[in-house]
């Protein structure tokens, strides 16, 4: 246990980041649950709110890396408030959308430019930052667990809001939860307090794009890289989509919800566990077994008519598959290229 007292002085930046995390993620996977409503009320399409949620993932990863390499130049906490601002006006925008334009720029490019700053490249950055190494992995684990809690708790109450008082002020309670964004990335912006990661022995002071080069000519990170373009296929298409495909299929709406959530659940279970593999069996192989095994279950899964006992066993699977690449890619990131530049490089 002795190693675990380094823990201790940095709790309030790992709570901070975690809970960040937790919001950010959550409240973004459970922003299909509103697609039906909202979609009828104020007279858009599905594809102009599938629209608004690809340019949400565009936003977020073409702004990601470079917060990641201002995070260097300015320090964390500015970044960390500004994101959970901009998530704030993002959800008030979409609450109050009477429109295509509101709910692009709301969910979409608010959003978005609001994950790069609040999501896992950068919080993981601020937990990998906080810890010696060798318990690195395991604590990006526990605070990727963490960052899966949010949508335990925003899927239900999103679909409980919503059905009994509207889909707007179901987006209004997101934007309640929100708030708590403001005090975590306060508390994990003291991480900018802590010494500046160490240089290796001889070792120069590298800049943001001689790092990125030296990224780019790595095989391994770019095969990893291209990697999340599966990944986010996987991913964002069941939340945006499956609220709505078991709305088309008639089953309950809160089945969506409480698959959501249940996927909140297991991404607890996974990112402990994907954390704890990651200090003991290569990271690279586990994230290489992740992505195929997530294909067959969506070919199980969407090659059937859904039930709710298949719906929730399906949810558990991807659960479990879920956030684990967190850790993984974090921890692979420090251990090849050091800390000083690895919220740019998870951006990437």
């Amino acid at each position: 246990m002795s190693r675990w007292t380094a823990v201790r002085p940095v709790l309030p930046i790992l709570l901070g980041a975690s809970l960040l995390l937790s919001l950010a993620m959550g409240l973004r996977q459970s922003l299909g649950l509103f697609m039906p409503p909202l979609t009828r009320d104020i007279g858009i399409s599905v594809s102009d709110f599938t629209i608004a949620i690809s340019v949400q993932n565009l936003a977020w990863g073409i702004f990601q890396p470079f917060a990641g390499a201002l995070a260097v130049r300015v320090g964390y906490r500015p970044l960390l408030l500004g994101g959970a601002v901009l998530y704030l006006f993002g959800l008030v925008l979409l609450a109050t959308a009477q429109g295509f334009l509101g709910v692009l720029l709301g969910a979409g490019v608010l959003i978005g430019a609001a994950m790069a700053c609040t999501g896992s490249a950068l919080a993981m950055a601020v937990a990998a930052r906080s810890v010696p190494p060798v318990l690195r992995s395991t604590v990006l684990g526990m605070v990727s667990a963490a960052g899966s809690l949010g949508a335990l708790v925003a899927a239900p109450l999103g679909q409980a809001i919503s059905q009994q008082s509207g889909w707007r002020m179901g987006v209004a309670a997101f934007a309640v939860l929100a708030l708590a964004m403001l005090p975590a990335a306060w508390w994990a912006g003291r991480v900018d307090r802590l010494p500046a990661p160490v240089l290796p022995a001889g070792g120069m002071q590298q800049g943001a794009g001689s790092a990125l080069r030296m990224a780019l000519a790595h095989r391994p990170f770019v095969v990893m890289s291209l990697a999340y373009f599966v990944c986010g296929m996987q991913l964002v298409f069941l939340t945006t989509h499956l609220p709505a495909y078991l709305d088309l299929c008639g089953m309950d709406p809160m089945l969506g919800a409480q698959a959501l959530g249940l996927i909140g659940g297991f991404n607890v279970l996974g990112s402990l566990f994907f954390g704890w593999a990651g200090g003991r069996v290569s990271k690279l192989l586990l994230l290489g077994g992740i992505y195929p095994i997530r294909s067959l279950a969506l070919t199980w899964y969407f090659t059937s008519p859904p039930t709710p006992g298949s719906t929730l066993v399906f949810a558990a699977v991807m659960g479990f598959l879920w956030l684990g690449v967190a850790p993984l890619v974090a921890g692979w990131i420090a251990e090849t290229f050091g800390l000083r530049w690895q919220a740019m490089l998870g951006g990437v």
